[in-house]
């Protein structure tokens, strides 16, 4: 069996994530690296942060392939001392390349929004928003329906449960006995689709980074027309979830590269205090 190059690689992550489908503002690809250069191993993560740059050098990665991009926006310096430029100079200098796919793998089947559902029992899927792109099912975020009927305190244990446990955990707005089938999740910040159609006519709504007054703007609608009961659970979990998938569906095209997901916890935030539940 022949070896295996970035350009392999690249090639293999297109035809499951497209760069053209990615949201125009987006930055995903190839950030550093040589095309031709050999890869055998492939470290998946959320984000590019410095532990994840030391757990891929650390395991001898050719490749730190990564959801969120480093330099989504305009960056004029990669000197040594910030701390973008000190990652990538590590990285050059260890010879692992950097690569991101982030919208692009938020919308396809398989994307983050369709792992969520799956791992939730979800059924009859379909996107929030649809779009054009590859497979049937295309589109960002995904509406679904719980068979049977939970109360939406259980199906929050459930979102508990499926999510990799952080300091926030999950958090709920709605009365716990609400009894919830429809469902609406959408991996990453979702705060600016509280107002569309598909998740208005949903009993509850799963995302992240839920900002104070559009949750309660879409609270205090839900009082005077019918709306969703709120979810929010931390960013990093919410897209976790995507990586196993995708290292699966990249081993199968590649057999010859060994793909692991990255167990280093990128949520940023260490400790809570003076919570009230």
């Amino acid at each position: 069996m022949s070896a295996s190059t970035l350009s392999d690689v690249i090639q293999v992550a297109e035809q499951l994530w497209p760069a053209g489908t990615a949201e125009p503002w987006d930055r995903v690809g190839l950030v550093t690296g040589d095309p031709s250069a050999r890869v055998r191993k492939v470290l998946l993560a959320v984000d590019a942060v410095r532990a994840t740059v030391d757990d891929a050098l650390g395991w001898g990665a050719d490749l730190l392939m990564t959801h969120h991009p480093l330099l989504l926006r305009g960056v004029h310096s990669v000197a040594e001392n910030t701390g973008k430029g000190a990652m990538i100079a590590d990285l050059i200098r260890g010879n692992c390349a950097l690569f991101t796919a982030h919208t692009n793998a938020d919308q396809p089947d398989g994307g983050v929004s369709a792992v969520i559902a799956e791992q939730l029992g979800l059924q009859q899927c379909e996107p929030i928003i649809p779009a054009e792109g590859p497979g049937e099912h295309f589109g960002l975020g995904r509406t679904g329906r719980l068979e049977p009927a939970v109360t939406l305190r259980e199906f929050a244990e459930r979102v508990a449960r499926v999510l990799p446990a952080t300091v926030s955990g999950v958090r709920v707005a709605g009365n716990p006995e609400r009894m919830v089938t429809n469902i609406a999740v959408l991996g990453g910040a979702g705060d600016s689709v509280l107002d569309h159609p598909a998740v208005r006519a949903s009993d509850v709504y799963v995302t992240s980074d839920l900002r104070h007054h559009p949750a309660q703007d879409s609270l205090e609608l839900s009082l005077v027309a019918p709306g969703p009961a709120l979810i929010d659970v931390a960013h990093w979990a919410s897209e976790s979830l995507w990586l196993d998938g995708a290292a699966k569906r990249l081993g199968e095209e590649l057999p010859n590269v060994e793909f692991r997901v990255s167990q280093v916890r990128t949520d940023p935030w260490d400790f809570a205090v003076g919570c009230d539940a």
